[in-house]
């Protein structure tokens, strides 16, 4: 898990949001290996099914 800065508040916008997002995929992602799903991405202009045991190795 990424831990917040102490200064969170200040800094801009478009940071915390870009954190927030970081943070909801890394728990997705980890929550998809540990149930044993897979997970949809986009990868070369398609939907491609990144199968639990992929997951599991990059989480």
């Amino acid at each position: 898990m990424i831990k917040p800065p102490p200064n969170l508040l200040k800094l801009p916008l478009f940071e915390r949001a870009t954190m927030a997002l970081k943070a909801a995929v890394e728990n997705a992602i980890e929550e998809h290996a540990r149930e044993g799903l897979p997970m949809y991405i986009w990868r070369d202009g398609q939907v491609v099914a990144v199968p639990a045991e992929e997951l599991r190795m990059k989480s």
